[in-house]
């Protein structure tokens, strides 16, 4: 038996061999850096030297061709303060930020409870409110320019109705434009918010939710002390994502109404294009690029400090 007993003590542990040790301290795992190096050498080489990259461009008068670069310093910078243009892409797209993130979060948030509810055909109903999501803008835009021309479908509708004093060409004024825009992008992005919302409704604790009922809370009162306050994890992301991608839509104003007319769909990722590509101003679009981000860190700060406060 001693011999039995001295060969168990001499052999190692099933733990020590599987590579984790225990000792006085508690258990010692080895170091995860050596498994996140490789993404973060990638993150600071391809974003962060971009990034500083284009904030030396932004110094510059240069065409992006040429191999003359005149440094202009902060003259690219000044010349914002006064381009209308530039304010006025700045104007649509905080209220463009502010509408379509209305948009898709009361849609989102309504679709998902009811879809929590007893509603008929539950696999049909998510597909027909997510499918828009991943359809890419690029192939309905025609289908757009379509809807919305002078013998578009949405006159016809209007026409049908007896309402044919309201119909007119929508992409051919400013004010109409716009919010052709606005309402396209609701539609894109409202399955995001359903889905989001949808999962964390699944997390709403049900004994809080009979509570509730019991003292006599209907359903939009549960929905508006129960559910929604317990959503708001969900609603803080998704108006951060809503920030980060209003600050940088270009697809669908540039696919269906070109940033027209008369700039009345100018935002900043087409104004950066506009003026980086056809114009040939590669230093100040590139200004405005610098501009456009740190706007997007400043709209992420506030979206995620907003949440934690409240």
């Amino acid at each position: 038996m001693s011999t039995i007993e001295e060969a168990a003590r001499r052999r190692p542990s099933r733990t020590s061999r599987r590579g984790g040790e225990t000792g006085a301290s508690g258990p010692r795992t080895s170091s995860g850096v050596p498994w996140v190096l490789p993404a973060m050498l990638v993150s600071a080489v391809v974003i962060y030297y971009c990034i500083g990259y284009t904030g030396y461009i932004s110094t510059l008068d240069w065409n992006g061709v040429s191999p003359d670069q005149d440094h202009v310093g902060w003259s690219n910078y000044s010349r914002l303060a006064s381009d209308p243009v530039f304010w006025k892409a700045l104007w649509h797209t905080a209220v463009y930020y502010a509408a379509t993130t209305i948009g898709q979060l009361g849609m989102g948030f309504v679709f998902a409870a009811l879809l929590h509810s007893k509603v008929a055909l539950r696999p049909v109903y998510k597909v027909i409110v997510f499918i828009p999501s991943v359809i890419a803008p690029a192939t309905m835009a025609p289908v757009f320019r379509q809807m919305f021309s002078p013998s578009g479908e949405i006159n016809g509708v209007l026409d049908a109705l007896g309402l044919e004093g309201l119909g007119q060409s929508w992409l051919a004024s400013p004010g109409t434009a716009l919010v052709v825009v606005i309402l396209i992008q609701i539609w894109l992005s409202t399955g995001v918010a359903f889905i989001l919302y949808y999962a964390a409704m699944g997390q709403v604790d049900t004994e809080t939710i009979e509570a509730a009922r019991l003292d006599g809370a209907g359903n939009l009162r549960v929905l508006r002390s129960v559910v929604w306050p317990s959503c708001r994890g969900t609603t803080v992301a998704l108006m951060t994502l809503s920030a980060i991608a209003s600050l940088k839509t270009f697809d669908v104003p540039y696919l269906v109404t070109g940033g027209g007319p008369n700039y009345g769909t100018e935002f900043l990722g087409t104004l950066i294009y506009r003026t980086s590509v056809p114009n040939s101003d590669v230093g100040y679009g590139a200004a405005i690029s610098m501009v456009l981000l740190v706007l997007a860190i400043v709209a992420a700060v506030a979206s995620f400090r907003s949440g934690r406060e409240r």
